[in-house]
């Protein structure tokens, strides 16, 4: 079978320094991600959801606000809503401005020298 991976077919060898970076790159930028991105789950939330409420005023335009009413839809639920998804969509921005030069760094390095297992995938 072309291409399949067996013991025999995969040269042992010692870790290298730049395998040590690579990873641990990795494992700092995932425990970073998986703040952010959980496989589809649920994302873990960026704010106190058991926080207490606290009343605030909002200027609305007065005919959306009537149509709303009328559609029995719940003001208060709809922008809690419309701003986890903002204040989400923002962490993210930030966190990936912030760490542009690591990742870019990381791209870098994996672009001259591969990752670990560049030698044992078959795609």
């Amino acid at each position: 079978m072309t291409g399949s991976l067996t013991p025999a077919s995969v040269e042992r060898r010692l870790p290298t320094a730049c395998d040590y970076y690579m990873i641990n790159a990795h494992n700092i930028c995932a425990s970073q991600t998986y703040k952010y991105v959980d496989k589809g789950k649920t994302m873990q939330q960026s704010y106190n959801s058991q926080a207490p409420k606290k009343p605030t005023n909002v200027s609305i335009n007065s005919d959306l606000l009537s149509k709303a009413k009328s559609l029995k839809i719940n003001l208060s639920a709809t922008l809690e809503s419309a701003l986890i998804k903002i204040v989400n969509e923002k962490q993210r921005e930030l966190w990936r401005e912030e760490n542009r030069d690591t990742i870019a760094s990381y791209n870098q390095i994996v672009e001259e020298h591969g990752t670990f297992s560049d030698d044992l995938r078959s795609f």
